[in-house]
């Protein structure tokens, strides 16, 4: 069953193999070049592209690897100088290599639903909500980057955690950090996690720290190691602060508050801006007209202030039934104080926050509450990624289908209404939105002297959905009820206790050995 569903979403994918294609599709292309054409000693050099090379040295190592096989397609793509080359024979070994590498993906999801699910209903439906996401789908297959293969790696660590091998978790998160390092947004949690449960438990824990540090040390070695000569111009190029506070595109977050307050203070005062503007669509630093301007001291302390609250409650939990899963409630919550105060954030930043909620969706309501109102605010708030007009009716079907299925297949796990009124009514303001963008604006011909104003509405409606998550996820983290840990087994829509759940867990594990 597993691996039918895989490759129904694989095929899927396939449709959109044709499909728009962003400038990521270029900045890898040149990066199979880099990688093949240029001795390793320059790949953190070459500067003939503007797209230059600024992922740690495994994804570099990871292209590397597939430049060899992109060789028998087409060699012509691993020449440095052909910029912006998109021959069919290019097209179809990139995306088909984003295809293929999301096994690892599939892997990741099968560890993790074979722990958590209790019953073959369960793995199937965690399994496919993971599998057929619509942000990886929209991001991944459409867009076109890797994040798949990314999260595959984020998901076998965790699978670890769940089954315990608190060493193999450690190794594979090292890997996951020096393939793509925004996921040190997340290194809070395991540093926290592990010195609780693994180095500071049943004694020993020099030992447990030396191995821990032998793990971290070894995998890094092998990464930055060939580069030794090179570091600092490696990380000039991973940590690049001159890009500015928020993207061309604001993801919603805190900092997209911030610059549409800045926005409407300066119109209500009358001033007109004299440095960059944060709504010109470049990415670029620029000053605030009326706010203070913020640097990356200020988004790095309040990002820290803001984990903080998980991070101890954390340290300081004691059930040992649930603590996998409370694991991955740290890794949501500190993904999203990242994404809600970090510098320079990508829209796509969301998905740290999604995948690792969707993972838990299956094991309670609560947890199956916010996969779905966050499902639907962070995915729609991708769509500027997708700003072709032709992916007009694409996005939007893809949103609504997925959505549609998320409630039904959890609501026949856990049964009843998962949101309230209010959250309703913010949700349905989203069918509002987008009417205003697509319809209203241009035919008011506010496009032409107003072009901004629908990606602001998307940041700052988005922001406001994102935000209460944050707020409202949190508090129930820190305030964890008996009920809560115990996987809300009363099933409110029957008020009977759902002990055939329980009773169906050795069946599944047998079903699945």
């Amino acid at each position: 069953m597993f691996w039918h569903i895989f490759l129904l979403a694989s095929a899927i994918k396939m449709m959109f193999i044709p499909s728009y294609r962003s400038t990521d599709f270029e900045v890898h292309r040149n990066w199979l070049a880099i990688t093949h054409s240029r001795p390793l000693s320059k790949w953190y050099y070459e500067a003939t592209s503007e797209w230059t090379l600024d992922y740690p040295p495994f994804f570099a190592y990871f292209e590397w690897a597939l430049s060899q096989v992109a060789a028998y397609f087409d060699p012509a793509m691993l020449i440095v100088t052909n910029l912006n080359y998109s021959s069919m024979n290019t097209v179809m070994f990139q995306r088909f290599s984003v295809i293929v590498t999301d096994v690892v993906f599939a892997f990741g999801v099968k560890r993790c639903m074979t722990k958590l699910a209790k019953t073959n209903n369960q793995f199937a439906i965690g399994s496919g909500l993971l599998l057929a996401n619509i942000g990886l789908i929209m991001v991944d297959h459409i867009h076109f980057q890797y994040n798949g293969f990314l999260f595959g790696v984020l998901l076998l660590s965790i699978s670890y955690v769940l089954t315990g091998n608190y060493l193999a978790s450690a190794l594979f998160f090292a890997i996951l950090l020096n393939l793509k390092h925004i996921f040190i947004y997340v290194a809070p949690v395991y540093v926290v996690f592990l010195l609780r449960f693994y180095c500071f438990r049943n004694g020993g824990a020099l030992i447990k720290l030396i191995k821990l540090g032998s793990i971290v040390g070894a995998v890094c070695l092998l990464s930055f190691g060939p580069f030794y000569e090179h570091i600092p111009q490696v990380l000039s190029r991973l940590f690049p602060f001159k890009r500015g506070l928020t993207h061309a595109y604001w993801a919603p977050n805190f900092w997209a508050l911030y610059n549409f307050a800045d926005k409407i203070l300066s119109f209500a005062l009358g001033r007109k801006a004299a440095t960059a503007s944060s709504t010109g669509g470049l990415v670029q630093t620029f000053n605030h007209e009326v706010l203070p301007s913020i640097a990356p001291s200020v988004t790095f302390v309040l990002s820290a202030v803001a984990m903080l609250p998980t991070l101890v409650k954390l340290w300081s939990l004691r059930n040992e039934a649930n603590l996998g899963q409370n694991f991955i409630r740290a890794i949501t919550l500190c993904a999203c104080s990242s994404f809600m105060f970090g510098w320079h954030v990508h829209e796509k930043a969301i998905l740290m926050v999604l995948i690792p909620l969707t993972i838990l969706s299956i094991t309670n309501r609560t947890d199956a509450r916010w996969t779905i109102f966050l499902g639907i605010v962070g995915h729609y708030s991708l769509f500027p990624l997708l700003f072709k007009s032709d992916l007009l009716l694409i996005k939007h079907s893809l949103h609504l289908v997925y959505t549609g299925l998320s409630i039904l297949l959890l609501r026949n796990i856990h049964g009843g209404r998962f949101l309230t009124i209010p959250e309703r009514l913010y949700l349905y303001g989203f069918v509002f939105l987008s009417l205003f963008e697509n319809i209203i604006h241009p035919g008011l011909n506010l496009d032409r002297t107003l072009p901004f104003i629908p990606l602001m509405a998307t940041s700052v409606y988005c922001a406001l959905g994102v935000t209460y998550f944050w707020l409202t996820y949190q508090k129930h983290f820190i305030s964890q009820t008996p009920s809560y840990i115990l996987n809300h087994h009363n099933n409110p829509r029957t008020g009977t206790f759902e002990a055939e759940n329980v009773l169906n867990t050795a069946r599944f594990v047998h079903s699945q050995t």
